[in-house]
């Protein structure tokens, strides 16, 4: 227990701590200002190995660490971090130039960040509004839409809970029917795929929900058929898109849904905390809000309604918009060229070491998710392990023997042979010897 002494001597310690700019700004800006400019694009041209080294610099994880995540969540580069504390440093001065104007986005248009996020995405600002994730986008949908007790919502047995919990919860609710369908491992073609929802499909069907690229087995769906398939039987379509903005290209016009969910703190490395709802024009006003506040009802304001949620963090905006800006500038089809190909890598890297593939068969069905049957490895023991022993940081699953590994865009193929080498002398170490042989599930994201 600290005397008077102490406790004065710890008070004034804390006191000239935060007396000091750069110990109350912390590490983080420190970091950020030392990060060096941005490489100059020709350099993807002349030598794209260079480029991704050299885009590495611009992430704060430690130099010793390999981070194999972005499946749940990307970290954020210094372009974006560093738009999010210039946003803050906008917004707290609360010096804004009408009395009225007050950054609490809740009552706002904020149509400088929709604008580029439509664009980048492929529709109109009116048909998206700023959330914070794809979770609550899909609840917005799975509330908003109205169905009667036992009408259906059709979808698959790999979506994330985050995309299955708000019907099963309507279900509960409502009494409506949530209806799954098993997909094959691997998916074989976007036949199977068209096959096993058309047989599905029943006069009661009222909506198709499935994830444009699933958490489990990283299968890039057929979304732009299965959109068609549905609206050519009246019937909803809503994709749950989490994975797809930053790995690879999205126009969610062309690909015909009525609605759109994404969490861009993923692939993009957006702001956490921003996410994103399309709902393609003609459906909106058959939406419900979730949350109702001033301008709920506002049929001309269009989907910036199931925006409006009160007060919030405007700065997350900023670095969204960085990060569009970012990906942009570095080309997002030069950015799924390198996913592609550094999953194909993964994958064959694995597949050589007797794993048996679960990923797609059909390249047009794979990008930056590979997922393998890797028995007899223990998830947990080799997360630990490699974590621990090796700053290798990989994410697993449900099951005791599924593991997740996502690259993100500056990671090096000298990197995944890390993992690789390390994958090795784990099953040495554990003695697991042979061919791998089971039912366990090894899941690799390559993000690069």
């Amino acid at each position: 227990m600290l005397d008077r002494r102490q406790f004065l001597s710890t008070a004034a310690g804390g006191v000239a701590a935060l007396s000091s700019p750069l110990a109350f700004r912390g590490d983080l800006l420190a970091q950020i200002e030392k990060a060096p400019a941005l490489p100059d694009r020709f350099l993807l041209d002349k030598n794209e190995d260079a480029f991704w080294a050299e885009m590495r610099k611009q992430f704060i994880i430690p130099d010793d660490e390999i981070y194999l995540n972005n499946g749940t969540v990307g970290s954020s580069p210094a372009p974006v971090l560093r738009a999010i504390f210039d946003g803050y440093n906008t917004t707290e001065k609360l010096d804004q130039q009408e009395p009225e104007d007050y950054p609490i986005w809740g009552y706002a248009a904020w149509n400088e960040f929709r604008d580029p996020l439509a664009a980048f995405v492929g529709c109109k600002r009116d048909e998206i509004a700023l959330l914070r994730n794809a979770t609550e986008a899909n609840s917005y949908i799975a509330n908003g839409i109205d169905m009667k007790p036992g009408e259906e919502v059709l979808m698959t047995d790999q979506e994330h809970p985050g995309g299955e919990h708000p019907w099963n919860l309507k279900a509960k609710r409502y009494g409506i029917v949530v209806k799954k369908l098993t997909l094959p491992r691997p998916v074989k073609d976007a036949a199977q795929v068209l096959n096993l929802f058309n047989d599905a499909i029943t006069p009661r069907t009222r909506v198709i929900f499935f994830s444009h690229i699933t958490t489990f087995s990283g299968v890039v769906l057929p979304a732009k058929e299965l959109a068609s398939l549905a609206r050519s039987k009246g019937i909803l379509s809503a994709v749950d898109g989490a994975h797809v903005p930053g790995m690879m290209r999205l126009n969610v016009t062309d690909l015909g849904c009525d609605m759109y969910s994404a969490s861009p703190h993923k692939w993009l490395q957006a702001t956490k905390g921003t996410g994103f709802l399309y709902v393609r024009d003609e459906v909106i006003d058959r939406l419900w809000n979730t949350i109702a506040t001033e301008g709920w009802d506002e049929v001309k304001i269009r989907a910036e309604r199931f925006q409006r949620i009160g007060s919030s963090n405007v700065p997350a905006l900023w670095g969204l918009r960085a990060s569009i800006k970012l990906a942009t500038d570095i080309g997002i089809d030069r950015i799924e060229r390198r996913h592609r190909q550094l999953g194909d890598y993964t994958l064959d890297g694995m597949k050589k070491r007797g794993a048996e593939s679960w990923t797609s068969p059909d390249p047009a069905l794979r990008c930056a998710i590979v997922t393998v049957n890797a028995p007899p490895v223990n998830r947990v023991d080799l997360e630990n392990w490699l974590w621990k022993t090796h700053k290798i940081r990989i994410r697993g699953g449900a099951e005791p023997s599924k593991l997740r590994l996502s690259t993100p865009y500056y990671l090096q193929k000298k990197d995944i042979d890390s993992f690789l080498e390390k994958f090795d002398e784990y099953k040495r170490e554990k003695n697991i010897a042979g061919p791998l042989s089971g039912h366990s599930d090894l899941t690799i994201c390559a993000t690069i």
